[in-house]
């Protein structure tokens, strides 16, 4: 019985295992055990003498279209020929660099790519990456990340993305030199940050009146498939505040802000059970959530809606002129009020659910903000230790 024949143990699949050599050794068993030369197999494949010589001899492999021919001349299965061919090339190919493993354990987990693209953390080999990635995540070994509350979420804790920007809003922060937080000072400079309404420009000032306070602020570009807005975060007792800029209006920036400032002033957050908020424009995002969880939400929220006016102000004002509210209507709610025109106009997108109405007063933030704020993203890398 010839080494071809021992190839079919269960039915019509070959079996490959053991089988160490190249497949010309296995050729050439088949050719003695027929009495064939290998001018009579050149002959019978329509192949060069020269090319059968080569393969038998191990100098060249089994093409898809020989193992066919074989299979034809042997009367085996043509996939005989070509796992020969395959199961030789695998034993001979060099092994992997280990850290190929090692890598996809950890892109398995977080946004290791993305993390190194954005200047997070630095290309380097396995053990280098590793240490890395547990300073980055402030914690003793990598497979401990601890999983913070998750605000505007159902039923997940955070995704990878999530945490990872978490961690970026820490260390940036961290290196911010603030004095001592005090929740008397920040509640006292609500009302300078409610003067800040009126121009959109005037949005630059935030970051140095919340650091007057002794809170951290800083803006990180969001990362791929998440839809962050804010966070409150603490380093030890002292507050930070994370944007993401997801929304780059001015509706939006003002609400996520005193959402997040409201978080502070409430001691939301602390001893790790961050709150990271997703999807604050999403009315049905905070169903399922933890009732604790969900309490601090509500709170926040509130906060952000009563922030430039009642917000039953604003829905009286709707209801008297709905459907059909007129531009100058909005302009002289507005004026009245003391806010842009865009704050007034996004939240009444809200209420309409229609992200068109009067878009042309939406206003545009990133540009007034970046210049004055710890920026990550946006085409800017911040500089950070690890």
């Amino acid at each position: 019985m010839s080494k071809g024949d021992v190839l079919y143990k269960n039915g019509d699949e070959p079996i490959f295992d053991n089988f160490a050599e190249p497949p010309g050794v296995y050729i050439r068993e088949e050719l003695e055990a027929r009495g064939w030369s290998q001018r009579d197999l050149a002959f019978i494949l329509g192949y060069s003498e020269q090319t059968i010589t080569k393969v038998i001899s191990g100098k060249s492999g089994v093409s898809a279209e020989m193992a066919k021919a074989l299979g034809e001349a042997f009367g085996t299965s043509a996939s005989v020929w070509a796992g020969l061919q395959k199961e030789w090339e695998l034993r001979e190919a060099r092994d992997p660099d280990p850290s190929i493993k090692a890598r996809a354990g950890l892109q398995t987990r977080y946004p290791i790519r993305e993390m190194i693209s954005r200047g997070w953390l630095e290309e380097a080999e396995q053990s280098v990456l590793e240490m890395q990635f547990t300073r980055f995540f402030e914690m003793a070994d990598n497979d401990n990340v601890s999983f913070v509350a998750a605000a505007r979420k159902t039923d997940e804790r955070h995704s990878p993305e999530e945490l990872a920007w978490l961690f970026r809003v820490r260390q940036l922060a961290r290196a911010i030199a603030v004095p001592a937080y005090d929740a008397d000072k920040l509640k006292a400079a609500l009302s300078r940050l409610r003067a800040l309404m009126v121009d959109a420009e005037d949005i630059r000032f935030v970051p140095e009146i919340l650091a007057e306070c002794g809170v951290r602020f800083v803006i990180v570009e969001k990362l791929h498939n998440c839809k962050i807005d804010g966070v409150c975060t603490w380093i030890g007792d002292e507050p930070a505040i994370g944007l993401t800029l997801r929304h780059n209006r001015l509706d939006n920036f003002w609400f996520v802000l005193i959402h997040e400032i409201e978080h502070v002033l409430q001691g939301h957050g602390k001893n790790g059970n961050e709150i990271i908020d997703s999807n604050l424009d999403d009315p049905f995002a905070t169903s399922n959530l933890d009732a604790e969880v969900e309490a601090q939400e509500a709170v926040a929220d509130d906060a952000a809606k009563n922030f430039p006016f009642p917000h039953d102000k604003l829905i009286s004002f709707y209801r008297r002129k709905a459907p059909y509210v007129a531009e100058k209507d909005v302009i002289g709610f507005s004026s009245l009020n003391e806010v842009h025109p865009a704050i007034v106009v996004g939240q009444i997108q809200y209420l309409k659910g229609d992200y068109a109405w009067l878009r042309r007063w939406l206003v545009a933030v990133r540009q007034h903000i970046l210049p004055t704020s710890v920026v990550d993203g946006f085409g800017t890398i911040a500089k950070a230790s690890l």
